[in-house]
């Protein structure tokens, strides 16, 4: 009799372990079948990473790009995740852009609410800057110069000084941008000093743009640089020009702010965004768009950079 008591005992405690089991299981079960909603994911393999900053480690970047097609509100975002507000950039993402003389705009209940520009270098040679004022472009960032990406030396653009009287004469808004390939902090500060002693005697409204770039085409002396490295730059760039009283603004395409910079870290930043497309698939916060590199302008002999702004930097 006691040991039939005993096995009784086991089987029911059995049961018991069976039915529990069971009910933590049905919510596993639910989930599984469960229709998935459509959100952009994340790929865990070699494309994702996160912060070396300890101040933002485990903000991961999503590194599949949001189509337009795509409602905002299946953007799975939070303010941890980005650093950056969203506002303008909503906009800029789902309101149709219109061409109009070859160049685009956006409207919003039938109100234009970004201003046409360009951006030019010695490349562009002479250009007539009451042509392009007529022509209906409202702002210009002329190119200061650039460090070379072989050896590392600091040139000047042989134009900018000519571009940016004349623009500013013929009432085009300025802002300036440099050509950077700084491996470390003090190269990306002597790039801004450079630069604001270069503009000193004109009349800048618009941003001083920090413009680093991959070279994809040849070797470049900054194939290495990590991403700490490249941040550290933007950082220290856009610091030494907001010291000085301008405006800083990062230039940069789509997959170089999102493989390559710690975002959190240039939210302070303004973004001048460069992607040429219908419609811009960069889903952070950005104030200028560069949406082609073949415009055309009167004025202009060559193939030029097309841009609109969201903001007007000279209020």
């Amino acid at each position: 009799m006691p040991e039939k008591n005993q096995n009784q005992k086991i089987r029911t405690i059995a049961f018991i372990e069976a039915i529990v089991i069971l009910v933590l299981a049905i919510p596993l079960i639910i989930f599984t079948l469960k229709p998935k909603n459509t959100v952009p994911t994340i790929n865990n393999e070699t494309d994702v990473k996160t912060s070396a900053n300890p101040e933002t480690e485990g903000i991961v970047y999503l590194n599949e790009i949001v189509t337009t097609e795509t409602s905002i509100s299946t953007i799975p975002f939070t303010e941890t995740t980005l650093s950056t507000t969203f506002t303008e950039t909503t906009q800029n993402v789902t309101i149709p852009k219109t061409n109009r003389n070859s160049y685009s705009f956006y409207k919003d209940k039938n109100l234009t609410t970004s201003i046409k520009g360009i951006d030019v270098s010695e490349f562009q040679g002479y250009i007539d800057w009451q042509k392009v004022k007529e022509s209906g472009i409202e702002f210009a960032f002329i190119r200061i110069g650039c460090r070379t990406y072989a050896d590392g030396g600091i040139i000047f653009d042989n134009r900018f000084k000519e571009n940016l009287y004349s623009a500013d004469r013929a009432g085009i808004k300025t802002g300036v941008y440099f050509f950077s390939q700084a491996l470390t902090v003090e190269e990306a500060i002597e790039e801004a000093d450079e630069v604001i002693e270069a503009i000193r005697p004109f009349n800048i409204t618009y941003p001083v743009v920090f413009d680093w770039e991959i070279i994809a085409e040849d070797y470049a002396r900054t194939d290495e640089i990590s991403i700490d490295s490249l941040s550290d730059c933007c950082v220290a760039f856009c610091e030494r020009i907001k010291e000085a009283g301008y405006t800083p603004m990062i230039y940069q395409n789509t997959s170089t702010l999102i493989y390559n910079i710690d975002l959190p870290r240039i939210k302070e930043y303004d973004i001048w965004l460069a992607e040429y497309s219908d419609q811009p698939t960069y889903y952070y916060d950005y104030k200028i768009w560069q949406y082609t590199s073949e415009g055309h302008v009167d004025g202009i002999s060559t193939d030029v950079d097309l841009n609109v702004s969201f903001k007007d930097y000279s209020k």
